[in-house]
């Protein structure tokens, strides 16, 4: 299993993602695990000049939230999260907007690539693509 690059920023990385996919609160230990399990063989082939961004981009979005409120991420309540993930979502700074964009992306494919997820959602996709659900219907 590959090392989470992400532990570093352990607690601000998990405000982040419950305020993404709110319903990552519910995660157990072993989903949680299984999330970052996820993101972690998602970036191993990555060079370590992408895991240094990802933290960088998750200290910043800590040291904004204490810039604005006085207070890390992780402190703040659901309403002044989404907000401030907002803000950066409409920053004139591409490089903040990108940096969400790929955490955001990375979160949901660590919530919603489980299959526990899948099932409770009633995603049902399969190899054969189309081409099952045609076959279903017959």
């Amino acid at each position: 299993m590959a090392t989470f690059p992400l532990e570093p920023v352990h607690d601000t990385f998990r405000a982040i993602a419950t305020t993404v996919v709110p319903e990552a609160v519910a995660l157990d230990r072993a989903g949680w695990e299984r999330l970052e399990e996820i993101i972690a063989e998602a970036l191993a082939s990555r060079p370590e000049r992408i895991h240094r961004q990802l933290r960088l981009f998750v200290r910043i979005v800590d040291w904004r939230a204490r810039w604005r409120h006085r207070e890390r991420f992780v402190d703040l309540d659901p309403l002044q999260r989404t907000r401030e993930l907002e803000r950066i979502e409409r920053s004139r700074w591409l490089l903040l907007r990108r940096g969400l964009w790929g955490l955001r992306t990375l979160i949901f494919m660590g919530y919603y690539a489980q299959p526990a997820i899948q099932r409770e959602i009633g995603y049902r996709a399969r190899p054969e693509g189309w081409d099952a659900v045609r076959g279903a219907g017959r």
